[in-house]
């Protein structure tokens, strides 16, 4: 495609919604509802990722010769590594410690989502890597030390390898739907003792509790207040200060109800604890849990168990519960590897990062095969 115009926006209130999500989110695609406008606008509007927090947008969006949108790249000017999962404080430090400065830095990525998706935003492959290009141009002429690009699709991810890009390998845990009707028709897969393990964990888990899965209009403002106090509270102690305001669930429940789930859990009449999932075309994905009270195996339930029934439910392909958590392994939740690419202009420094992710790669896929032992499936699964 020739004549295309590249440009960075500071915001994405600067770029027309439908025309957005069309480059997003494109018909035949898979639908990610973190590439929304309605949730990444959020996430701006209500201040959780501004330049106050660390969270600059400098999007791309790639323009024809009449000014259509026909690409876009989220990305974002950082002078802090938080709210990423995807860990390069060492990098940092070592970089700084030669004498470097590593932040600011370029990031593209859904801020505080560790999903895998698409990141080069065209159904155009020209568009695509035009895109990719002008961010290793903005790099090394703004004299950034990196741009990186967290969890990208497989797609993206073979398109940056090829323009020399380093990769980065993780893992998460994610369940996959083998065309099961229902929870015991999944539980057969299991080995005998790990099915009466998971049986006996639910019934403990939902004793004298009562647990309402909400979505769309049976979402009401008295849900969110449970559940934001439930994610102040457990956010708090886990992180010291969650990300997300109020404000930004508000624009979520306003804009995005139909693609939000929330499992609340109550007890002697009140509210005790809530999950809140994300509903796209194949995938639901578990991003925040919170509790008021200390129940045994509630987060298993409302987490992990409740997620696989709804997916079941819907005929869902997938369960995608976040990252990090060994324990998910025990609830049938397979480990993957999930990825990250990184451009560095500076050769020496790239090649001591390259020397470091060739030994990185070998031991987290290494530890993913010896982790698919654990597994709770009979043999033969």
């Amino acid at each position: 495609m020739t004549g295309i115009r590249i440009r960075s926006i500071s915001s994405l209130s600067d770029v027309d919604k439908s025309a957005w999500d069309a480059v997003a989110n494109p018909t035949g695609e898979e639908f990610d509802p973190f590439l929304s406008w309605n949730f990444l606008q959020a996430l701006e509007e209500s201040g959780c990722a501004t330049a106050a927090t660390g969270w600059q947008a400098s999007h791309l969006v790639a323009e024809n010769e009449i000014g259509e949108l026909v690409g876009a790249l989220p990305a974002y000017a950082k002078p802090h590594s938080y709210g990423e999962y995807v860990f390069d404080h060492a990098w940092a430090d070592a970089y700084e410690r030669a004498g470097g400065q590593y932040y600011p830095k370029l990031l593209s990525a859904i801020p505080f989502t560790p999903v895998t998706g698409r990141r080069l935003l065209s159904s155009d492959p020209d568009v695509r890597e035009k895109l990719a290009e002008a961010a290793m141009a903005v790099t090394e002429n703004s004299g950034l030390s990196i741009w990186s690009t967290n969890f990208p699709s497989k797609t993206d991810r073979e398109m940056g390898e090829a323009l020399g890009l380093l990769y980065r390998v993780d893992r998460q845990y994610i369940w996959e739907n083998a065309d099961y009707q229902s929870y015991d028709n999944f539980l057969g897969d299991l080995s005998s003792r790990k099915r009466k393990a998971l049986k006996k964990e639910r019934a403990a888990a939902q004793a004298d509790i009562e647990i309402v899965g909400l979505t769309g209009a049976d979402l009401r403002p008295e849900h969110w207040d449970v559940f934001f106090a439930c994610y102040q509270e457990t956010g708090s102690r886990k992180w010291g200060a969650p990300y997300l305001n109020r404000e930004f669930f508000d624009l979520i429940h306003q804009r995005m109800a139909d693609q939000v789930w929330l499992v609340l859990a109550k007890q002697d009449g009140r509210y005790i604890a809530a999950a809140l999932n994300f509903i796209g075309s194949h995938a639901l994905y578990g991003r925040y849990w919170g509790r008021l009270a200390d129940t045994p195996f509630l987060h298993f339930e409302l987490c992990y168990h409740q997620a696989i029934d709804f997916a079941i439910e819907r005929g869902l392909a997938r369960v995608e519960a976040g990252a990090q958590g060994e324990h998910k392994l025990a609830r049938g939740y397979r480990p993957k590897s999930v990825h990250s690419l990184h451009y560095i202009p500076d050769e020496n420094f790239r090649r001591a990062v390259a020397d470091y992710l060739e030994y990185e790669r070998g031991a987290v896929l290494a530890d993913i095969e010896a982790q698919k032992a654990e597994l709770p499936f009979k043999q033969d699964n």
